[in-house]
């Protein structure tokens, strides 16, 4: 029974990439959903994409090591969709564009995209492939499936309803998995685990005193989540993409800012199924096996059914996240720009486009990294590490050049483009130098690096010309300082 009801979920998933491929005409359709969501589907669809394998399977097993501080990495999470949401989704969203390079273009001119956009490009291409790879965990469970031939069902699966109906179909199967998450984890695992245990008490008095301490799992290990996964999150493509499909700056505002309370509670839930898995699985040989385990030992299938349900949901939401943001990237910041050998200009909001052919366009770029993906997810062997690296290399190099393009006006195309090469070769030249990818070192050298690079390569440099800041002021809503509406008029008079 617990078989089958994955494999309907499974069916259920692909029904939806073909009733959104019916919706997915134009290429505003097919990348960002046609800029329609409202508060219900833009929230479910946000806390879809950033909860995924590793906040619900990794997520239980910190809490199955570290007990309640377990918590502090999908915290870390949902603090930073909070930070975007109430900050700078409002203005992101006004921007109608498509990648984060774009809006680095609007911002600072000609000829700051292409370098972003490879550095994007392979942070989602790691993140769609090693989201990937829990698949395996996942199918394990259920059928005993060999590493690989689990990744090509699951992964197959996200490639086929991915292609077919772009971001209006993993709307409606994120959508349709942000409710099975919340039932899996909030309304069935949760209570039946810590009833199993207990009670709250009954989980106080077995486990020891360090199970219900905040700060169980290091200061430091603390410190890190919210550097890399708050400030990553503030600026990943695949999150940003979802604010690009919210039909207002509402929206993005407070629907945002709702799923990043869910994230919040989710990142409690995740820690306290793990503690319970500690009370009535104890010798458990890895820490992620925690999960899958304790479904086993506690649930009836029709229930197991829907709680690994719950699970696959997470993984494929994130994936599919990753993927079209992968392609996205790829079409609109490298290949756009290399084809016709100049920066191209984003496009305006309500631009005609020749629907059938970009349609047919991004759904090649989407299947191919799609087989891609999952390429890599089968040969990829040290997960964790991977990912790593990907969200240095995203935070050392992108975080200074976007938060500068959003918080100071001074800032110039020289000046991000040098914080954008110094933060990812100092991140990379760190790492290689301490022989550790999981140092704290690398990406604090990339970021205060990036911001020193930030500050001389623009003050060295011409500010942006007065027509840039206008084109960003009327596309992103900004209201120029009055010195420099002073300083304008000046210079027209002149």
């Amino acid at each position: 029974m617990d078989v089958a009801v994955v494999v309907v979920y499974l069916v259920a998933m692909i029904a939806f990439g073909f009733w959104g491929k019916r919706r997915a005409t134009t290429q505003s359709d097919f990348l960002v959903a046609g800029r329609r969501l409202g508060p219900l589907l833009y929230s479910g669809t946000m806390a879809a994409v950033v909860l995924g394998g590793a906040s619900t399977i990794g997520a239980v097993g910190l809490g199955y090591q570290y007990g309640l501080s377990g918590m502090w990495l999908v915290v870390a999470i949902g603090v930073g969709i909070v930070a975007l949401s109430l900050l700078f989704a409002g203005r992101v969203q006004r921007l109608g564009v498509y990648t984060v390079s774009q809006m680095l273009e609007l911002r600072y001119g000609p000829g700051s995209s292409l370098l972003s956009g490879v550095v994007m490009w392979a942070y989602t291409l790691m993140l769609s492939a090693t989201s990937t790879i829990a698949y395996a965990t996942i199918f394990a469970a259920l059928l005993d499936l060999p590493k690989i031939t689990a990744i090509v069902i699951g992964g197959g699966v996200v490639v086929i309803y991915s292609t077919l109906g772009g971001m209006w179909s993993i709307t409606l199967t994120d959508f349709v998995q942000f409710v099975i998450k919340t039932v899996g984890v909030f309304l069935i695992l949760l209570p039946i685990a810590v009833h199993r245990s207990g009670g709250f008490a009954g989980l106080a008095t077995q486990l020891p005193s360090s199970a219900l301490s905040l700060t169980t799992i290091g200061g430091g290990t603390i410190v890190t989540y919210f550097v890399v996964y708050s400030f990553g999150l503030l600026i990943g493509q695949d999150i940003w993409q979802r604010v690009f499909t919210a039909r207002s700056p509402g929206v993005a505002r407070w629907a945002g800012t709702a799923a990043g309370v869910y994230c919040l509670a989710y990142g409690v839930a995740g820690a306290l199924i793990g503690m319970t898995a500690k009370v009535l699985l104890p010798t458990l040989s890895s820490r992620d096996d925690a999960f899958a385990s304790l479904v086993e030992a506690t649930m009836p299938p029709v229930l197991a059914g829907l709680v690994l349900a719950a699970a696959l949901a997470a993984v494929m939401s994130t994936s599919s996240g990753a993927l079209i943001a992968t392609a996205t990237v790829f079409s609109q910041d490298i290949v756009g720009r290399l084809r016709r050998g100049r920066e191209a200009s984003p496009a305006e909001p309500g631009t005609v486009e020749s629907d059938a052919h970009e349609v047919r366009g991004n759904r090649l770029y989407v299947a191919g990294f799609g087989v891609v993906m999952v390429l890599i997810a089968c040969l990829l062997q040290d997960v964790v590490a991977a990912l790593t690296v990907a969200y240095d290399i995203l935070v050392g190099g992108l975080l200074v050049p976007i938060l500068g393009g959003l918080l100071w006006r001074r800032g110039t195309n020289r000046g991000a483009l040098a914080a954008t090469a110094v933060g990812v070769v100092g991140t990379l030249t760190t790492m290689l130098a301490l022989g550790d990818i999981y140092a704290n070192e690398p990406i604090y050298v990339g970021i205060l690096g990036g911001l020193i690079a930030l500050v001389i390569g623009s003050l060295t440099s011409p500010p942006a010309a007065p027509e840039v800041l206008d084109h960003w002021d009327r596309r992103s809503g900004a209201t120029p300082s009055s010195s420099e509406v002073s300083s304008r008029a000046r210079t027209e008079r002149a």
